[in-house]
């Protein structure tokens, strides 16, 4: 039961410690390049930048990376690669597409066997699954570079090139090797049919004749390595990790989940080596491993050590009646599941949407994991948890700096500590410092914007659609666990995570689908909005305020000094991130997992 994600937790701690070496060394410029890359290098190298232009490279850049996605995405009807004939998205789908895979979230409302030819997966998907990973390390390197008192911090797109060549593109091939030893697809063939093992399961022509199996393959070790590593989530296919030829067997699904822990604890230890304060990072990385374990823990016990109330809970029949804003006088009865009679042997805890080839804890681990490290990619149904077993992804999310993506957790960490730091000073009647540079009001309004944006884009859309029918017609479950389904979407969305709880109907489909989701249109705009917003106003702004203090005079180390680098300064930062956390969600947390746990209802019927 709990092997599997203890062995995961100790081999990223044993990796991560020599590929942060790597990682620095690598941001410090100090690798010399085959001359070849070399002259690449030289070639992006438009001279040092200051913290604006850096930024604003940084901006324009994306800019262009989504008008680039937009077309590519477009023009899929008449680009090559296409031998299925797929036509064109709605362009809502579009703009939710491009805008969530430029920001590294990868919520899709689409499926990538269904609706993509192998041209966009190859242009689109993962162009952007290898460029916007590093968006996010570049933005910490500037970072770093600032809190060293740099006046220029080098150069955006050199940075970029360095991230992607010396470090993504290595990586990943090692791990699709690895993929493809073990059965993962890879090639330019979009489907091959087979004949069935029981003649006619998939029907027979008009002739009599027995149809085929059409199943279909691609490209898909070519993007399932960066979509793990580089903490995107998007599946080629739309069972992501469920499916057997995105994760055949035991072994790819341990590389999968290593493969999403490894750079974004790597960048944690790379921040302390690179300001010369590896015990300052240590001590980050130890509070960020607890509420690791804790998230792990509390979803494998409560999700495969538990029976499923949805089978134990009640009698066998029945109804129980919920709120609905679209029947008759407001409610409606809705009947027991009729699974609750039969004889399910629950000693395996709940088996409801889970991935069993791995083991009862596999789903749950994946669970955790995907959601700390904001990579979204599933291995089983997340609506089929139980109730409280879902919290751990939502908590997550909500924290967005349990390790988190690559960079932002990181840097969404800061926010944190700026207020702890703060908080502290004002306890003991000191002047906050971090780093020895003096927090200051400026500082405080840019942790605070920094911070706010990701609790506003989660519950202010959240509860607009819980009020209208965009919601209320979209989600397939009444009540507190329909409630969750919104929640989730909207925290998956802000937190640039892009795992699905599913049970929403937000998919359009092709655009001259007739009978798409009838409030998938505003699903698409708001997630993609939400993405957006929840992606770079809380990049620029620590941008901003590293600069800030990077320009201020440090303060010498006196015996009053709050030191940043022993247990107690990590008991107030975990302190400090749960308090917060829980005052920004606990009452969203109320009213649907909790409320879920607690009702008589189960799993909201």
């Amino acid at each position: 039961m709990w092997l599997l994600p203890l062995l995961m937790i100790v081999t990223m701690v044993l990796l991560s410690i020599p590929v942060s070496r790597y990682a620095a060394w690598i941001m410090e410029g100090q690798y010399r390049a085959p001359r070849l890359l070399r002259w690449f290098e030289e070639r992006l190298d438009t001279g040092p930048q200051d913290w604006k232009q850096y930024t604003a490279a940084l901006i324009i850049f994306n800019a262009v990376l989504f008008m680039y996605g937009f077309i590519v995405l477009a023009v899929q009807p008449w680009a090559p690669l296409n031998p299925l004939g797929r036509g064109m998205l709605e362009p809502t789908t579009i703009f939710n597409t491009v805008a969530s895979f430029m920001t590294n979230t990868n919520l899709q409302h689409y499926s990538g066997d269904v609706h993509f030819s192998n041209f966009s997966q190859l242009f689109c998907i993962v162009a952007n699954m290898y460029i916007s990973a590093a968006v996010g390390f570049c933005a910490l390197t500037a970072i770093i570079r600032l809190f060293r008192g740099e006046k220029t911090i080098g150069n955006y797109f050199v940075d970029m090139w360095r991230v992607l060549v010396y470090m993504f593109v290595p990586a990943c091939l090692i791990v699709g090797t690895i993929f493809m030893s073990q059965g993962m697809p890879m090639t330019y063939q979009t489907s091959i049919q087979v004949q069935t093992l029981e003649p006619g399961a998939m029907g027979t022509t008009d002739d009599g004749q027995v149809k085929p199996q059409n199943i279909i393959v691609g490209p898909v070790a070519a993007m399932i390595p960066i979509k793990q590593i580089g903490t995107n989530g998007g599946g080629f296919y739309g069972a992501n990790g469920a499916h057997p030829f995105e994760n055949p067997n035991a072994l790819t699904n341990f590389v999968t989940c290593l493969g999403m822990m490894l750079f974004p604890s790597t960048l944690v230890l790379m921040y302390g080596r690179m300001l010369r304060r590896l015990r300052h990072a240590v001590v980050i990385y130890a509070v960020m491993g607890t509420m690791l374990v804790g998230m792990i823990g509390w979803a494998v016990y409560w999700d495969a050590m538990q029976p499923n109330p949805g089978i134990t809970a009640h009698a066998a029949n029945g109804t129980f009646t919920v709120p609905s804003a679209t029947a008759a006088g407001g409610t409606r009865a809705v009947p027991f599941p009729a699974v609750a009679g039969l004889p399910v042997n629950q000693a395996l805890g709940n088996l409801e949407g889970a991935e069993l080839r791995f083991g009862t804890s596999a789903g749950g681990t994946f669970a955790a994991v995907t959601t700390a490290f904001t990579t979204g990619a599933v291995n089983r149904a997340h609506d089929s948890l139980n109730p409280l077993a879902g919290l751990s992804p939502l908590v997550g999310m909500w924290l967005n700096c349990v390790f988190g993506g690559q960079g932002v957790g990181m840097i969404n960490f800061l926010f944190f500590l700026i207020i702890g730091v703060f908080i502290a000073g004002q306890m003991v009647g000191r002047t906050p410092e971090y780093l020895g540079f003096k927090v200051g009001a400026r500082e405080m309004k840019l942790a605070m914007i920094g911070l706010l944006v990701h609790p506003i884009m989660i519950l202010g859309p959240s509860g607009l659609f819980a009020g209208t029918a965009w919601g209320t017609k979209a989600e397939s479950n009444p009540g507190a666990h329909g409630f969750s389904e919104i929640v989730y979407e909207f925290s998956s969305s802000s937190a640039n995570n892009g795992s699905g709880f599913e049970g929403l109907g937000d998919t359009y489909g092709f655009n001259d689908n007739a009978s798409p989701a009838p409030e998938s249109v505003p699903w698409d705009i708001a997630a993609g909005m939400v993405m957006l917003i929840s992606r770079y106003l809380p990049m620029i702004a620590p941008i901003a305020l590293a600069a800030g203090l990077g320009r201020k005079k440090k303060s010498p180390f006196t015996s009053g000094t709050m030191r940043d680098d022993t247990a107690t300064f990590g008991f107030l930062m975990l302190g400090t991130i749960l308090i917060i956390g829980a005052l920004l969600f606990l009452p969203v947390a109320a009213l649907g997992p909790l409320a879920e746990h607690l009702a008589p209802m189960p799993f909201g019927g």
